[in-house]
């Protein structure tokens, strides 16, 4: 073949990651459809925990509105049910293994599926005339989701501990060039409770700049490389090459082999429900919606904050007296710290505090300041010697806090928000810190349930920013409920 390449010459100019044009179909494929043994385990033991709440459920609901004389309709009813709520969760996803352990669409499933089955009992209850007394359905179906929702949280947390020991991974081959890869890599190993261990990386041919991953490859191609090391998912690093009809020959040629394919656009710091998928000419263009940061939904949280604060207040009223007369009596001086503090749009407000320090602590702060245990920005000492005995004890749980409620129900700070900031850290703000005051400020966030004062200056800004750019109520919800173990451990606090 005089001046003619041979047909099974490689060229070196070609990007490692073409995929075959056609796959044919005779041809026998490595098939990972079966999934691995930890996925069926959790799936069965999600299952068993929602039937076993719904069995709760019903039963609680019996109790409380008949008794032991239940009649034989009724239980009729209570047998089926715990399988209705079992399919209501696989139809809103809830044994999806995409979302075993990783971000909060478990428990979403969980809420989904309790309002549809409560849309379908009393669908089924008008169309059928039955007879099917309210107050059991408005005992069972909420106690079976609440006790849903804390089999789950166990379950998760399970899985969580095993994730950390390097145990139920999914295996991960990444696809990119080298910067790129190298960042997926990282975020995707940042958090092992999200199930993904980087076994490789793949690159194009001649990409030998940026940083490379330990066990980076060269091979033939992306199949090659996800046959070799029986990845479960192929990762792909945001690439113009990868891109068209190769990015979708490959997710048919990974289809069938059972691999799962996901492709990482670049967004960082953008959660889910912001994200949508809008078919355009034939295209799946990425719409990117606009944080929320007004309006109606805030409004919602404005008066859930203070309903849920004056609640607090109510419950905790002769705490709040103990501790006041605690402060008054173990030292001199007034029982509240009051500090002029930057909430929302730049407007200062005084913000509250148990007093935990002695009265001359502001004045001893500017010897201190070589000793700082902070972040280079928030002064913290972890045995500040201005701090009270009672004080540090407090801090330890929290209790100093206490006093914001009054702020919140004054409408100066919210419950959930980034960290309340003195004036002369925001004088220290880089162009994007300053986004974190379109928000008020709260008294717990994503700071003080990932780690509060042992955090660095630029993983503080970082959870506000993401906080701000992803509000929602369910992650306020989330948040005041990882709350209580952050402080119950006092991780942090000092």
């Amino acid at each position: 073949m005089s001046g003619a390449e041979a047909p099974d010459a490689v060229d070196s100019r070609r990007p490692l990651w073409v995929v075959p044009h056609e796959v044919p179909a005779i041809v026998p494929l490595p098939s990972r459809s079966t999934e691995p043994r930890w996925v069926g385990v959790y799936r069965w033991a999600a299952v068993g925990g929602d039937l076993l709440a719904a069995m709760l459920g019903v039963s609680i609901a019996l109790l409380t509105r008949f008794g032991y004389h239940v009649g034989s309709s009724y239980l009729l009813v209570s047998s089926v049910l715990p399988l209705a709520w079992a399919a209501a969760v696989a139809l809103s996803k809830g044994y999806d293994s995409r979302f075993y352990g990783a971000g909060p669409d478990e428990f979403r499933s969980l809420l989904r599926a309790g309002v549809g089955l409560t849309a379908a009992v009393a669908m089924t209850s008008y169309v059928t005339r039955a007879e099917i007394a309210r107050g059991f359905v408005v005992l069972a179906i909420p106690v079976t989701v609440v006790a849903a929702l804390l089999l789950r949280y166990a379950l998760r947390k399970d899985l969580h501990r095993h994730r950390v020991r390097g145990r139920c991974m999914h295996r991960v081959l990444v696809v990119g060039r080298s910067g790129p890869a190298a960042t997926l890599c990282e975020h995707l190993e940042s958090r092992p409770t999200d199930g993904f261990r980087v076994v490789a990386t793949c690159r194009p041919r001649g990409d030998s700049n940026g940083p490379m991953h330990p066990e980076e490859l060269a091979e033939p191609d992306i199949l090659a490389a996800a046959d070799r090391h029986a990845v479960e998912v192929v990762a792909i690093a945001t690439d113009p090459e990868l891109a068209g009809q190769s990015l979708r020959r490959l997710s048919w040629a990974l289809e069938q082999r059972g691999i799962e394919l996901i492709v990482s656009p670049g967004i960082i710091e953008v959660a889910g429900p912001r994200i949508s998928i809008r078919p355009v000419a034939g295209l799946s263009l990425l719409h990117l919606e606009r944080p929320s940061v007004s309006g109606g939904p805030h409004l919602m949280k404005a008066v859930f904050d203070r309903v849920v604060a004056l609640g607090i207040v109510a419950v905790l009223s002769p705490l709040l007296i103990g501790l006041a007369l605690a402060v008054k009596l173990s030292s001199s001086g007034p029982v509240l710290f009051r500090q002029q503090r930057v909430g929302r749009a730049g407007a200062e407000f005084t913000m509250l505090k148990f007093r935990s320090m002695y009265v001359d602590a502001e004045q001893r702060l500017s010897d201190l300041y070589a000793l700082s245990d902070g972040n280079g920005v928030i002064f913290k000492m972890r045995n500040d010697p201005r701090m009270t005995p009672l004080g540090r004890w407090i801090r330890r749980f929290s209790l100093d806090e206490l006093p914001q409620l009054f702020n919140v129900l004054r409408g100066d700070m919210s419950l959930v928000g980034p960290r309340p900031p003195l004036a002369e850290e925001v004088a220290l703000y880089a162009a994007d810190d300053s986004r974190r005051m379109l928000v008020k400020p709260g008294m717990t966030g994503l700071w003080q349930v990932s780690g509060r004062s042992d955090l660095s200056w630029d993983e503080s800004v970082r959870l506000d920013l993401r906080y701000v750019d992803n509000w929602s109520m369910t992650l306020d919800l989330l948040i005041l409920w990882k709350t209580v173990r952050a402080v119950f451990y006092g991780a942090g606090a000092y």
